[in-house]
């Protein structure tokens, strides 16, 4: 609580003073205070960081990914955002600053005022690499906490700015990754200089929809990412080798990549998808000023 919200509540000044010593009240930020135990849990350390910078402020960039389940909790410092100008500093707290606040960018999660999910990647792309990013935009889907059309609308009402471009770009790579194996793979792919593929597109194989997680279509070349239902499900195994079948059978050249081998042999892993026949992304530029 506020020091203004124990004030509203009947309490003197003397009384917070009083509190505080006897060790009932614990102060967590410059007039935001415990109530009862010093060790609140991780949202009332959020909270307490919201409280502290005032009406307008609002949990944002990765610690309100964080409260929506789309990041792993950090030992970071807060972050959130206030409406305004200013140079205030709060000790232990990240704060951004807004001139753009809506009401639909705003909500509340266990009491904690915090930016909605849409508007909360788009900030997030302004403090985050692009893997985090498409990460969180994969989480934020499977939770069906947005739509794609919802994130598209909340870049253009917010226009340019920091980020902007990163968030372009992780939307503009096509349907997100399904795993984070995929994530991985998929960092891998461009970090080799390769041209970037068609990522999880559905495809019309022998009168049956097909959803390659990788696919060069004019190379017919497809990477599979193996997880663990590879290894430890024989019924997703089973799915997995019908669908190398099919897609062998119409012609498709399919390459399995496993977690081991995107991790600790990366370079060995993207040789041997160069030497199957994968663009480079410097071929694909080239092919296009030709055309042009």
């Amino acid at each position: 609580m506020t020091t203004a919200e124990l004030l509203a509540c009947g309490w003197s000044y003397g009384t917070v003073g009083r509190r505080s010593r006897r060790g009932a009240l614990h102060r967590l930020h410059l007039g935001v205070w415990a109530v009862g135990h010093p060790n609140p849990p991780l949202q009332g350390h959020l909270l307490a960081a919201v409280k502290a910078c005032g009406a307008t402020a609002v949990l944002s960039h990765r610690s309100a990914a964080q409260l929506w389940g789309l990041l792993d909790q950090t030992d970071r410092h807060p972050e959130v955002t206030v409406v305004g100008s200013g140079t205030r500093r709060v000790p232990g707290i990240v704060v951004h600053r807004t001139a753009l606040m809506v009401p639909r960018d705003r909500r509340r999660v266990e009491s904690i005022p915090v930016t909605a999910p849409g508007r909360t990647l788009a900030d997030l792309a302004a403090v985050a690499g692009e893997p985090t990013l498409r990460g969180a935009i994969r989480r934020a889907l499977g939770l069906r906490l947005i739509h794609l059309r919802g994130l598209l609308e909340v870049g253009d009402r917010l226009g340019p700015r920091r980020g902007s471009r990163r968030l372009a770009r992780a939307l503009a790579s096509g349907a997100p990754t399904a795993s984070e194996l995929e994530d991985i793979v998929y960092d891998l792919l461009l970090a080799g200089g390769l041209a970037e593929p068609e990522v999880n597109r559905p495809i019309v194989v022998a009168g049956r929809r097909v959803i390659p997680d990788f696919r060069w279509p004019r190379q017919r070349l497809v990477v599979e990412a193996d997880g663990a239902s590879w290894h430890e499900n024989p019924v997703a195994r089973a799915a997995d080798v019908e669908r190398q079948r099919v897609l062998e059978g119409d012609g498709e050249r399919v390459l399995r990549v496993s977690w081991k081998q995107a991790v600790s042999r990366r370079a060995e892993t993207v040789a041997r998808i160069r030497a199957a026949g994968a663009p480079l992304a410097t071929e694909c530029r080239l092919t296009v000023g030709k055309r042009q």
